[in-house]
């Protein structure tokens, strides 16, 4: 999920198919995709976002990474920590993604990389 300010159409050429998502937020997008799409368990991370530049982390910048870990604690019914990577290689993460949803959200640092878990099937 890709901020206002995120490469996406430049990311996208290097495979990740593109959806432009710019009248929505990155919290709200989240939630209609965690509805239909678990994390993945088995992974070192279930979501990352891109770690500030050292010169921002020096401003006392707001991100909106409590909120994030809010409605994944709220989906996954547990703490969920935010992975950071280092901005040139969230890109490069980023380039190796399935899709790039690019949004027009406005939020400093709120790009989000999600790991799809396993759909189980459905309990009678």
């Amino acid at each position: 999920l890709a901020d206002a300010n995120f490469p996406s159409a430049s990311v996208a050429k290097a495979g990740p198919e593109l959806i432009r998502a710019d009248g929505l937020s990155i919290t709200d997008l989240l939630k209609a995709i965690l509805e239909l799409m678990p994390l993945d368990t088995y992974s070192t991370y279930m979501a990352a976002v891109m770690d500030l530049v050292d010169s921002d982390k020096k401003k006392d910048l707001k991100t909106p990474w409590p909120e994030y870990k809010d409605i994944l604690k709220s989906y996954e019914g547990k703490d969920v920590p935010l992975h950071l990577i280092e901005r040139f290689e969230f890109y490069e993460q980023a380039k190796k993604s399935f899709v790039v949803i690019a949004t027009g959200d406005t939020a400093l640092y709120a790009n989000l990389i999600l790991k799809k878990g396993v759909i189980a099937p459905k309990k009678d």
